[in-house]
């Protein structure tokens, strides 16, 4: 069963925090977000353990699976469970036959940090490998005012950020700006491998929409939503060198420091107007 993105118990604590002031010192209580070890199993071939927010983790897994080229189509991810143990969460999952002989062919071993860029890369010829999907240039045009609406209804639906201030989020748009969908995870890539992975099971057509992220946006981040088709990304932060040539090259709008009314576009103007 999807767990509920709004319940989020589990993924913060509570710890004891000495605050000080003004050169006093009182004792409090503080929350924090959680991080866990997850496992992404396939067809039981453990393939990766990623750290990340122990919230939405069927989301991620799907998210991962198609932003990473695991699978193409979210029909091709027959069965998913999520399996607890003490010292993380399992994700098991079952793939189509051809998905999980592919799979298994790049084999790699993958461990996966909260603050990493390449995960399982091994070599740098295998950067060239990744999944970078087809943009259509057709689709992705924001209408006019849809980057501030979006910024101010991602802001009121960050729930565990506000709890914490210790979380990303990754916000799925539509056109006009109206949010959709909201993931969050201490890792960024983590929070739109989340947003992915809600998008696609509920259908959702990312040509349809943009991804607005609460980070800056890296080379990563272009990567996973040129992967499956995403026009437009928007960071509220700065991108990267590479993150612009990426998204020139793959037909995405790339937007950094959307704050209020500016923001700053770096590749594809045509779709901003």
């Amino acid at each position: 069963m999807r767990h509920d993105s709004d319940s989020i118990a589990d993924s913060h604590g509570t710890v004891g925090v000495d605050r000080w002031i003004g050169g006093d010192a009182t004792r409090e209580e503080d929350m924090v977000a959680e991080e866990v070890p997850v496992a992404l199993v396939y067809n039981g071939f453990s393939h990766a353990v990623m750290m990340t927010t122990p919230q939405d983790l069927e989301d991620f897994a799907l998210g991962f699976s198609l932003s990473e080229g695991i699978i193409t189509d979210a029909r091709e991810l027959y069965d998913i469970e999520v399996v607890e143990h003490a010292q993380g969460s399992e994700v098991q999952m079952r793939i189509a036959g051809e998905r999980f002989a592919g799979l298994r062919q790049r084999r790699r071993a993958m461990a996966g940090r909260t603050g990493c860029g390449l995960c399982g890369i091994e070599s740098l010829d295998q950067i060239a490998g990744r999944p970078l999907g087809s943009v259509d240039v057709s689709r992705g045009a924001l209408q006019a005012g849809a980057l501030p609406r979006a910024q101010a209804e991602l802001h009121a639906r960050q729930h565990l950020f506000h709890l914490t201030g210790a979380v990303h989020a990754a916000a799925w748009c539509g056109l006009d700006g109206a949010v959709a969908l909201v993931r969050e995870d201490v890792g960024r890539h983590n929070a739109l491998d989340k947003l992915i992975g809600a998008v696609a099971a509920q259908d959702g057509a990312f040509g349809d929409g943009f991804v607005l992220m609460t980070s800056r946006a890296s080379y990563e981040i272009v990567q996973k939503s040129a992967a499956v088709g995403i026009a437009v990304v928007a960071a509220v932060s700065a991108p990267t060198g590479l993150a612009v040539r990426l998204a020139e090259a793959a037909g995405v709008t790339l937007i950094g420091f959307a704050r209020g009314a500016r923001h700053s576009v770096y590749s594809h103007p045509q779709r901003i107007h």
